[in-house]
C-alpha cells in the first residue's frame, strides 16, 4: 500500500522529490441531514475527447458524464448552479450548448427529489463589440430569459460583458436590471463577478470604485426586493462581502462566491437580528472540487457543531486559494483536474483546450494540497493518474 501511495513529483526548484500520500479519504456527510444554508455548487462540464472537432473553436460535451456530475452533487445535498463560468461559460461553452446543458440538467433534476437547480442567464450570444446600445443588451438578456423560463428554469442573471462595454454609468445598469427584474417569472439570483474572474467585467454596476458599485447594486435590489432571491458576489474580499451582506433588504440572501474565504463567510458572524445579515449562503465553483467535504461540513454546521464544520472545511481553503490563484479565470482547469484525479471523469481534457492553462508545477502543488486536505477520494487511482500526467511531461514517477 505504501508503495502504491508514493510518487516522484517535480519541485519549484526544478528538482524531483519523493512524496508519499496521507491516503485519508474525504469526510462523508451523514445521510439525510438537512442543511441550514442554501448551498449551490457551480458545476463543470465534461468534454468529449473523441469528438472530431477543433477544440479551441468548437464545443463537444460528453453529456452522460456531465449529467452524472450533477447527479453526484445532488446526492450530496448540494444544489447545482448550471451553465455558469465554472462550466466554462464564455471560455469555450457557447449559448446554444449552454441552453442544451440547462435543458438536460432540468430534465435530470425531475428524477431527484428535492434537487435544487438555478441556471445562468446572460448575453454571451451577443459579442461585446456587436453591442451598440443598452437596448441591445436588454434584448440579449430577454432572449436567454425566455428560453430558460420556457424550460421551467430558475434564473441566475449573470454579469454581462456587453453591458460592461456599452454602459455609461450606474443609470444604464439601473435601466437594464429594472427591465429584467420587472418581467422575471420567479425571484432571481443576481451575479457580481469581479474583474479578477473576467477582466471584461471591470467597472460593473457603473463604477470602478467598489463602494459606489455596491451602492448601485443595492439600490437595484431594494427597488425590486420581491424579485431578488439573493446576490452572488465574487470579489475575493471578505470585508466587502460582509459590508454588503449587512445592507441587504430583509430576506435577500448573500450567496458567497468568495473561493478564498468561504468557510468563515458561510459560518457567519451572527450580526444583527435579520438572519441573512449575519451569514452567507453559498454559490461556489470550488464546491464542485470538494463536494464530499463541503456536504459533510454543512451537515455539521446545521447540527450546531461549528468547530467540526471548520475542521472539515478549513483544510480545503489552501487548495481553493491555489486553484483560484491569478490568473483566476483559469481556475476551471483545477476543478476538472480534481474530477479526473477522483475518478469522476475518464480523462483530463477540457472544452476549448483549457487543460493547457495551468502548468505542471501548478497541478503538482494542487495534488499535494488535495492530499493534505483529505480530498483524494481514491488515492491509488489519483497516484496512477498523476503518473500518467507526469509521463506526458517527460517525468518518470
Amino acid at each position: 500500500m505504501a508503495q502504491a501511495l508514493a510518487i516522484t513529483l517535480p519541485t519549484a526548484a526544478r528538482t524531483l522529490e519523493h512524496y508519499t500520500l496521507r491516503g485519508q479519504p474525504p469526510a462523508r456527510p451523514a445521510p439525510g441531514l438537512a442543511f441550514n444554508r442554501i448551498a449551490y455548487s457551480a458545476a463543470h462540464v465534461v468534454a468529449d475527447p473523441l469528438a472530431s472537432v477543433d477544440p479551441w473553436l468548437q464545443c463537444a460535451v460528453d453529456w452522460d458524464a456531465t449529467i452524472a456530475c450533477r447527479r453526484r452533487l445532488w446526492s450530496l445535498g448540494l444544489g447545482v448552479a448550471e451553465a455558469m463560468d465554472t462550466a466554462q461559460r464564455g471560455m469555450g461553452l457557447d449559448w446554444p450548448t449552454s441552453l442544451e446543458l440547462i435543458r438536460r440538467s432540468l430534465d435530470a433534476a425531475k428524477d431527484v427529489p428535492g434537487a435544487l437547480i438555478a441556471s445562468g442567464c446572460g448575453t454571451d450570444h451577443l459579442a461585446p463589440e456587436a453591442a451598440k446600445s443598452v437596448d441591445d443588451v436588454v434584448r440579449a438578456y430577454e432572449e436567454q430569459m425566455a428560453a430558460i423560463e420556457k424550460l421551467g428554469g430558475r434564473l441566475i442573471l449573470m454579469a454581462s460583458r456587453a453591458l460592461a462595454r456599452v454602459a455609461r454609468g450606474p443609470a444604464d445598469y439601473e435601466r437594464v436590471y429594472d427591465r429584467l427584474l420587472s418581467q422575471a417569472q420567479r425571484p432571481v439570483i443576481l451575479h457580481w463577478l469581479g474583474d479578477m474572474f473576467d477582466p471584461a467585467l471591470a467597472g460593473y454596476w457603473g463604477s470602478t470604485d467598489v463602494e459606489a458599485a455596491m451602492d448601485t447594486a443595492l439600490g437595484i435590489i431594494a427597488a425590486h426586493q420581491g424579485k431578488v432571491d439573493g446576490i452572488k458576489i465574487s470579489l475575493l474580499d471578505k470585508d466587502k462581502e460582509i459590508a454588503m451582506r449587512r445592507r441587504l433588504p430583509p430576506g435577500v440572501r448573500m450567496y458567497t462566491g468568495d473561493d478564498f474565504n468561504y468557510a468563515e463567510l458561510i459560518a457567519g458572524d451572527g450580526h444583527g437580528s435579520e438572519p441573512t445579515h449575519g451569514r452567507s449562503d453559498a454559490l461556489l465553483g470550488i464546491f464542485d472540487a470538494i463536494a464530499p467535504a463541503a456536504s459533510a461540513a454543512l451537515g455539521e454546521l446545521a447540527q450546531g457543531r461549528t468547530e467540526r464544520f471548520h475542521a472539515i472545511l478549513g483544510p480545503t481553503v489552501p487548495l481553493s486559494r491555489h486553484i483560484f490563484q491569478a490568473p483566476t479565470r483559469f481556475y476551471k482547469t483545477g476543478v476538472v483536474f480534481m474530477a479526473w484525479l477522483n475518478g469522476h471523469q475518464r480523462h483530463f481534457t477540457m472544452v476549448g483546450g483549457q487543460q493547457s492553462t495551468r502548468s505542471l508545477q501548478h497541478l503538482c502543488e494542487l495534488f499535494r494540497l488535495a492530499d493534505a486536505a483529505n480530498l483524494l477520494e481514491a488515492p491509488e487511482l489519483a497516484v496512477a493518474r498523476m503518473r500518467t500526467l507526469l509521463a506526458v511531461h517527460g517525468v518518470e514517477a
